[in-house]
């Protein structure tokens, strides 16, 4: 049935667009994280933009700050899962997007914090649960030689005659301990400041890195949770980069570093599975963030456009204004529709996949940059200027389109999903 209305009125629009009515708990979330983001993270972030890498990390520095009062909130995933699936599906999104518009550099920080203990917890070891409580943790797979290759799943992603590179960091798996040697690469995302990590790597159980058969361009791998104080363990000077300047990034270097075996959360059979699991639950973070850093474009836009005067009148007086804005928010709107449905895939399908999780990635990044570089444009020359945030962002979310992997090599893969799936039977109905 048609809802008749008696007057035109404007639609109901909230923090996150046009958005179905919220429950009250979701309202309650969703306020409270966007006061968080809007009084800590984007001062706080905007702070950090300025100063060097070295002194982000430093004891005082406001990047503390952040991660203490972050902790206030009680955001623990294990709270969101009480609710029903669908709804905390669209919590979680809520929460990355403010956390996003308030900082992306933070948000992703704070994302990958919590990433040792949510595999622990997964996992339902103890031990290593007490071990990440309360600590900061990174995720470490990235190494010079193995960026995106580290990831590698299908033997057509491989050229004709080559291997799945070992790179740069490896294990040599033990009766009872496991021994690593080499360095994970500057992109670490906490890698300056983490305390465990959770980690992923080529592995030798004794017979070679190298699996057989159908495996044999691929490398045997291991997955474990690293206390990163262990003798052996150092770090190099944290990255200096053009965007999110707030996220400590920086090398892990391993000589001879001797862990437990029980520390292992994924052996030689079941290395490859964790792994895409862990990399189709995180890459959706990925998603709500820059969509909250759109939005955070956008509506700087949107005011300035109220602000200032050209040819006689308001910006927002021009045709053409309106109808860069319009598509400015069409896009935003799309972003956040196509970070939902990837996040409902990861959290809810009973089969997921990274490649799927991934594309999402590119098509929010794309939009965002598309987004902000038309925020950019109509600052005009005042948007290069660093009295407006806008040129932050601009820089944050370049940096995006490579992050978590490239976006022409991310696409790359989608298009090999589409082929095994045909092949597989999809789309011959």
């Amino acid at each position: 049935m048609i809802r008749l209305k008696k007057n035109v009125e404007l639609p109901a629009a909230g923090l996150t667009g046009f958005e179905t009515p919220l429950s009250e708990e979701e309202s309650a979330i969703q306020s409270s994280v966007h006061r968080f983001a809007r009084d800590v993270l984007r001062p706080i972030g905007r702070e950090l933009d300025r100063m060097t890498p070295e002194d982000v990390i430093a004891p005082g520095s406001p990047y503390w700050t952040a991660m203490i009062e972050s902790a206030k909130l009680g955001l623990d995933p294990q709270l969101i899962a009480q609710f029903p699936p669908e709804m905390g599906v669209r919590i979680e999104s809520i929460i990355g997007e403010e956390l996003g518009w308030g900082d992306s550099g933070l948000a992703v920080s704070l994302g990958v914090a919590g990433m040792p203990l949510m595999m622990a917890q997964s996992v339902g070891n103890q031990e290593l649960i007490d071990m990440c409580t309360g600590k900061i943790g990174c995720w470490a797979n990235t190494q010079p030689d193995r960026g995106s290759d580290g990831a590698i799943l299908y033997r057509e992603e491989i050229s004709a005659h080559g291997k799945q590179p070992v790179g740069n960091v490896y294990a040599k798996v033990g009766a009872d301990e496991i021994v690593i040697n080499g360095q994970y690469s500057s992109w670490v995302s906490n890698g300056s400041v983490a305390q465990v990590a959770l980690a992923y790597m080529a592995a030798d159980y004794g017979d070679g890195f190298y699996g057989t058969g159908e495996n044999a361009a691929q490398t045997n791998g291991i997955g474990m949770i690293i206390p990163l104080d262990l003798p052996g363990i150092s770090r190099g000077k944290p990255l200096d980069k053009i965007g999110q300047r707030a996220l400590p990034q920086g090398e892990i270097f391993f000589d001879n570093v001797r862990v437990p075996k029980r520390f292992a959360i994924a052996m030689k059979d079941e290395y490859l599975g964790n792994l895409t699991s862990t990399w189709s639950f995180g890459g959706t973070h990925m998603c709500q963030v820059f969509t909250g850093v759109a939005r955070a474009a956008f509506e700087m836009a949107l005011a300035y456009c109220h602000e200032r005067k050209q040819g006689g009148g308001f910006l927002i007086e021009h045709q053409m204004t309106q109808l860069r804005l319009g598509d400015m928010l069409r896009r935003l709107e799309m972003a956040r529709a196509i970070a939902r449905r990837s996040l409902a895939f990861a959290r809810m399908s009973p089969q997921t996949h990274p490649y799927a999780t991934a594309q999402a990635k590119v098509s929010v990044t794309e939009e965002a940059m598309k987004i902000t570089h038309e925020a950019f444009q109509l600052f005009g020359g005042n948007g290069t200027t660093r009295e407006y945030p806008i040129e932050k962002l601009f820089r944050d979310v370049r940096s995006a389109l490579i992050e978590d992997g490239e976006n022409y090599h991310l696409t790359m893969r989608l298009g090999v999903l589409a082929s095994r799936l045909y092949q597989n039977g999809w789309t011959k109905e």
